[in-house]
């Protein structure tokens, strides 16, 4: 995994740190953004390899700077994967709906993300 970049999207300073101190010890490169129109910017500039994305940002939320990314030609493909503190079954099927990749709630098990974000990535490259 080394050289894969993860770009996350998270408003909030202390999950932002947690999520990249976890994702650097597991060897992967990671981008951050505090903002969907940051996220959406970075995305396009360098294409990530995954995103995983805050649905309760500021301004621009996660499903709306889904929906730009998903109207690049860059960024079409880059699955993105929703993050919430949202878990009941509803919000699952929506950000489905939505077009998001797969689905993550807060707090998030920070033994087991570096295992779920190498799963997203490999749903990826095998559905290619």
């Amino acid at each position: 995994m080394t050289g894969t970049r993860i770009l996350v999207v998270e408003d909030n300073e202390r999950n932002l740190k947690l999520v990249r101190d976890v994702l650097l010890h597991a060897g992967f490169v990671v981008v951050e953004a505090r903002s969907g129109e940051q996220g959406v910017e970075l995305a396009r500039e360098s294409p990530p390899d995954l995103v995983l994305m805050d649905l309760g940002l500021p301004g621009m939320d996660g499903t709306e700077a889904l929906h730009l990314l998903r109207d690049s030609p860059g960024t079409a493909t880059v699955p993105v994967v929703a993050v919430t503190a949202y878990a009941m079954p509803e919000d699952r099927e929506r950000t489905r709906a939505a077009g998001f990749d797969g689905y993550l709630t807060k707090p998030l098990d920070v033994l087991a993300l570096p295992g779920q974000v190498r799963e997203y990535l490999a749903a990826e490259r095998n559905s290619r």
